[in-house]
C-alpha cells in the first residue's frame, strides 16, 4: 500500500426503501417463488456494491450480506443445524435456513439474542450434538459474484472462529478448545480456497476481543489463528475489532495476521492509549475505525482528521486503511431523503451513504492534502455549527432539573412487602393472574388506516374512532379468553418508541432511518437532538377508553427511559447519563397524568436495559447505576396501591439480577420461552422476592404452542419462585402477530394456567 486505503466494514441489507425487508415477507407469505426471491436479492446485493465502488471506497466488503442474519449464515456454512430440523447434510436449503430463524409447525425456533450492546438480534447457533462441515464457501462464492458480475475486487467478510463460538450455545466454557478444535479447520479450508482464488483481503470480525477475555481463551485465540496462519500464510487476514477498545491489545497485535482493526469511536480513548504506548507491528496495515457506524451524526472532519494525523505518528499512511467502526448495519442507509426535518437537523445527519463519503474524504484528505476537500469540509464545520445552535439545546428548566437531580423522587413511599398487601386487596386478582405484554396484532387494516391518517387521507376524527373499535374489539376478546389484566392493545402506535418520542420535545422523526432489528423486523429510531422534556398526556385518552370498556384493571402502557435512550440516535453533545435523566423524568410527568385518571396499574417497559450495559465488566457499575436510577424517576412518585410493571426480553439476565432487584418494580416480566427455560435457572442460583412473569411462549414464531409446553414451563419455574407472586404471559408484545395465531396462543396459556391452578389447588 502506498498510501492510505479506504474501506467499509460492512452494508445495511436492507435497501433504502426496504426492499429487502419487502422480499423476504413476500417469500414468506407465499406471495414469491423461491427463485424470484433470491433473484430480487441479487439484485439488491449487487446494487449495494456497486453504491460503495462509486462512493470511492477501496476495500468493499463481501458477505456481508445475509438473508437473515450473518450468524446464522456461519452456522449454515458449516451445517450447524439442530435435530428437530431434520437437515440431513449439504447445503442448508432456504426453507430449513428460515425454519432455524423463525419456528416451524413443528419445530421451535432457534434462541434469539442482542449482538453485543446493539439493538439488532442475532439468531443463537445450537452446537450440541452436532459434528460441523463446510457445507459451501460462502465467502467465496460471494467474491466470485462480486468480481464476475461487477469487476469488483471485494473483501470477504467472516465471522471471526472466536467470536462465533463465544456466542453459541451448547457446550460447557471449559470445553471451548476442544470446540473450537472442530472448527478451525473448517475456518482454514474456506482460508485457503480464497487464497487460491487470489483474493486480497480478508475481513475476520472477531468483537468478542473486545469483551473480558480470559488468559485461558487468550491462549485458545492464539492457537486459532497459528493454525489459520498455517493454512493460508500469502492471505492478508485483516482481524477486525469494534464497539469497544480491544482486550489483551499487545497479545492481538502480535497475532499472525496482516492487520487489525481497531475502533476509534466506541473506546477510542483506551484504543489510542494502547497504540501510542504500546506501538503498533510494523509489518501490519491498521484499520482505523474513524467513523461511527452506531450513529447518526455527522462526524468532525476536522476533529477525524487530527485524530489520524496522531495515529499516523505510530501508523504511517502507507499502513493505514480508514474505515468504519463497525458494520454501517446499525445505521440507515441515506439521508437524501429527509427533506421534512428542521435545517440543521438535516444537514447534520449521515447515514450509510454519508459516512461511505465522509471515509472517501477523509481519506482523500490524507492522500492529497486538505485543499483537495476543502469544499466538503467547509460544509460539515457548517453542518455542526447549526446544530450546536439550535434553541432545542437550550431549555434551561430541563437542564436544572437534571443538574439537581438528587432532589427528585427516587424511591417508593413504601418497601414491596408493605406494598404487596395493599396492591393485593386493592386488585382482588386470581392465584396466578395473567396477562399480556401490551400490543396485539397490528393488521393490515391497522396500518392501512394509520397511512390514511399520516397522509391526511383519514380525518382526526374518523381515526379516533377507528382506533376505538380496535380497542373496543381486543377488550372483549381478551375478556372472552379469560385474560385477568387486560391491555389496550396500543393500536395507535407504530412503534414502541417512536410513537413516545413523537410526544415529547428534544426529538424529531425521519422518514426514511430504518434499520434492522430482527430478521425483516425494521425500526425507525427516533432522533434526540434537543432537550427532552415533557408536554402533554401521551397515552391517557386510549387508556382511560379501553379501562371504561371492562371491570378488569386494564395498564397503562409506557415505554423506560433506558429503553427510549437506547432504541433512539442520541445527540452526542451530552452523555447519555445526562440524557436518560431528561427522559426519566419526562416519563413521571406520564406516569403521574395516568394515576390521576385513574389508571393505577401502569407498565413501564424496560427491554433494552440489558443492551446498553458495557461490553467490559469493569464498567457496568457506573451504568447500572444510572439506569436504574432513571427507572426510579419515572416510577416512584405514586401510591402504594399503585402497581408498577416493567418487561425484559431476549438477554442475559442473570448478570445483572441484582440490578433488576434494585429497579424495585412490584412485577418484572421476563422472556424465557425462546431461550428453552434456561432463564429459570437463574432464579434457581438467585432468590427473587418481587412479582415476576416468566413468558411462557415465543412469540416471535408464528407457531402456535401446546399447553403441556406452557405447563410444563410454568411448573419448573414454581419450583423457584414464591407462587403468589408468580404471574402468567407471553413473552412479549404481540403486535407482529396475526389475530388467529394470537389468539389460539392466549386460550392454550390460560388453558394451561387453568390446569396447574387445579394441579396446585388438590
Amino acid at each position: 500500500m502506498s498510501q492510505v486505503k479506504s474501506s467499509s466494514l460492512g452494508y445495511p441489507r436492507i435497501g433504502e426503501n426496504r426492499e429487502w425487508k419487502k422480499a423476504l415477507e413476500a417469500f414468506w407469505s407465499g406471495k414469491l417463488a423461491e427463485a424470484a426471491f433470491l433473484k430480487q436479492l441479487e439484485t439488491i446485493r449487487l446494487n449495494h456494491l456497486q453504491l460503495q465502488k462509486q462512493a470511492g471506497i477501496d476495500l468493499i466488503p463481501v458477505n456481508d450480506f445475509s438473508y437473515y442474519d450473518h450468524i446464522l449464515d456461519t452456522a449454515a456454512m458449516f451445517g450447524v443445524v439442530p435435530e428437530r430440523f431434520g437437515y440431513t447434510g449439504g447445503p442448508v436449503s432456504v426453507t430449513t435456513y428460515y425454519a432455524m430463524a423463525r419456528g416451524n409447525k413443528t419445530a421451535s425456533a432457534s434462541e434469539m439474542t442482542k449482538w453485543f450492546n446493539t439493538n439488532y438480534h442475532y439468531i443463537v447457533p445450537e452446537l450440541k450434538g452436532i459434528t460441523p462441515a463446510l457445507t459451501e464457501n460462502r465467502p467465496l462464492i460471494a467474491y466470485r459474484e462480486a468480481k464476475e458480475k461487477l469487476g469488483i475486487e471485494g473483501k470477504p467478510v467472516i465471522v471471526g472462529p472466536y467470536t462465533f463460538l463465544k456466542l453459541s450455545k451448547g457446550y460447557a466454557a471449559s470445553e471451548l478448545a476442544a470446540v473450537a478444535a472442530q472448527y478451525v479447520p473448517l475456518y482454514a479450508q474456506v482460508l485457503r480456497e480464497l487464497e487460491q482464488e487470489g483474493v486480497q483481503w480478508v475481513q475476520m470480525d472477531e468483537p468478542s476481543l473486545v469483551t473480558d477475555v480470559s488468559e485461558a481463551d487468550l491462549a485458545i485465540v492464539q492457537s486459532i489463528y497459528a493454525q489459520l496462519h498455517e493454512a493460508a500464510p500469502k492471505l492478508n487476514l485483516l482481524l477486525q475489532t469494534y464497539f469497544e477498545s480491544v482486550q489483551h491489545y499487545a497479545a492481538i497485535a502480535a497475532l499472525p495476521v496482516q492487520g487489525l482493526g481497531l475502533d476509534f469511536t466506541a473506546g477510542a480513548e483506551k484504543n489510542l492509549q494502547q497504540l501510542e504506548s504500546i506501538g503498533f507491528p510494523q509489518d501490519k496495515v491498521l484499520g482505523a475505525g474513524v467513523i461511527d457506524g452506531r450513529n447518526i451524526w455527522r462526524a468532525d472532519l476536522q476533529e477525524r482528521k487530527a485524530l489520524l494525523a496522531r495515529i499516523a505518528k505510530v501508523v504511517p499512511n502507507d499502513r493505514l486503511i480508514v474505515s468504519s467502526s463497525c458494520s454501517l448495519l446499525h445505521v440507515p442507509v441515506s439521508a437524501a431523503l429527509e427533506t421534512a426535518l428542521p435545517a440543521e437537523l438535516a444537514g447534520a445527519l449521515a447515514y450509510a451513504n454519508e459516512k461511505l463519503e465522509e471515509i472517501a474524504v477523509l481519506a482523500t484528505a490524507l492522500n492529497e492534502g486538505e485543499a483537495a476537500v476543502k469544499e466538503a469540509f467547509d460544509r460539515n464545520a457548517a453542518a455542526l455549527a447549526a446544530l450546536a445552535a439550535s434553541p432545542s439545546r437550550g431549555r434551561a428548566s430541563v437542564h436544572a432539573a437534571v443538574a439537581s437531580i438528587d432532589a427528585q423522587p427516587s424511591e417508593r413511599k413504601a418497601v414491596f412487602a408493605e406494598r404487596q398487601v395493599s396492591q393485593k386487596e386493592r386488585w382482588q386478582l386470581p392465584f396466578l393472574p395473567t396477562t399480556t405484554i401490551g400490543s396485539f396484532p397490528q393488521t393490515a387494516e391497522v396500518r392501512q388506516a394509520r397511512q390514511q391518517w399520516r397522509r391526511g387521507d383519514l380525518g382526526e376524527e374518523q381515526y379516533r374512532v377507528f382506533i376505538k373499535e380496535q380497542i373496543q374489539h381486543w377488550i372483549k376478546l381478551q375478556e372472552e379468553i379469560g385474560l385477568d389484566v387486560l391491555v389496550h392493545g396500543e393500536f395507535e402506535r407504530t412503534d414502541m418508541v417512536e410513537f413516545f418520542g413523537e410526544k415529547l420535545e428534544g426529538f424529531a422523526f425521519t422518514k426514511n432511518g430504518w434499520v434492522q432489528s430482527y430478521g425483516s423486523r425494521c425500526v425507525k429510531p427516533p432522533v434526540i437532538y434537543g432537550d427532552v422534556q415533557f408536554s402533554k398526556p401521551m397515552t391517557v385518552e386510549e387508556t382511560v377508553y379501553a379501562q371504561s370498556l371492562t371491570s378488569k384493571p386494564v395498564k397503562g402502557m409506557l415505554t423506560g427511559p433506558i429503553t427510549i435512550l437506547n432504541w433512539s440516535f442520541v445527540r452526542s453533545d451530552l452523555t447519555r447519563e445526562q440524557v436518560a435523566y431528561q427522559i426519566a423524568l419526562a416519563l413521571a410527568e406520564e406516569v403521574k397524568a395516568l394515576e390521576e385518571a385513574g389508571i393505577e396499574m401502569i407498565q413501564v417497559d424496560e427491554p433494552a436495559l440489558r443492551e446498553g450495559l458495557p461490553l467490559k465488566r469493569e464498567d457496568w457499575e457506573h451504568y447500572l447505576n444510572w439506569a436504574v436510577l432513571s427507572f426510579r424517576l419515572s416510577t416512584s412518585d405514586v401510591k402504594d396501591t399503585t402497581q408498577i410493571h416493567t418487561h425484559m426480553c431476549y438477554c442475559e439476565f442473570h448478570d445483572i439480577i441484582d440490578s433488576i432487584r434494585a429497579l424495585d418494580a412490584d412485577v418484572i416480566s421476563i422472556e424465557t420461552s425462546r431461550s428453552h427455560g434456561e432463564l429459570i435457572h437463574s432464579f434457581e442460583e438467585h432468590t427473587y422476592e418481587l412479582g415476576i412473569g416468566l413468558g411462557v411462549y415465543d412469540i416471535h414464531s408464528p407457531r402456535v404452542p401446546e399447553v403441556e409446553e406452557m405447563t410444563s414451563m410454568i411448573k419448573r419455574a414454581l419450583n423457584v419462585l414464591e407462587p403468589e407472586l408468580f404471574w402468567i404471559n407471553p413473552d412479549c408484545g404481540l403486535k407482529t402477530r396475526g389475530v388467529d395465531e394470537t389468539v389460539a396462543s392466549l386460550r392454550n396459556m390460560i388453558q394451561a394456567t387453568e390446569q396447574v391452578r387445579e394441579q396446585l389447588a388438590k
